[in-house]
């Protein structure tokens, strides 16, 4: 995962996929998808609480797979829905770099948590 932006409130970055990442039936696996998702707003959710001493990590991941992909790069771009004291929620967008199609969406909550000691 390549990250061009890492802000509080967005997060885009980039995924060449392809056959590393293909199901026995030549396409993609939806786990590829669900990785990146929960990748992209971890790193967000981490950013927008860092300065309070936290970091997020994931507790709830719902992916959606829209269309199949045999391969290709990919973007990806998270926004946050909700950003609050203990929790937050990002929702996310993998895009085909090619045409901009829809290839997968996610909806991430996370919990925010005190960076260790």
């Amino acid at each position: 995962m390549e990250f061009e932006t890492v802000e509080p409130s967005r997060v885009v970055a980039w995924i060449e996929l392809g056959p590393d990442q293909h199901t026995p039936w030549g396409v993609v696996h939806g786990g590829a998808y669900t990785t990146a998702i929960e990748s992209a707003a971890s790193v967000g959710a981490s950013a927008a609480v860092l300065e309070r001493g936290q970091f997020a990590v994931g507790v709830n991941n719902i992916t959606d797979f829209v269309r199949p992909l045999v391969r290709g790069r990919v973007r990806v771009v998270a926004e946050p829905i909700h950003q609050g004291a203990t929790q937050q929620l990002w929702e996310v967008n993998i895009t085909r770099a090619e045409d901009g199609k829809l290839v997968a969406r996610g909806q991430v909550r996370l919990q925010n948590v005190d960076l260790p000691s």
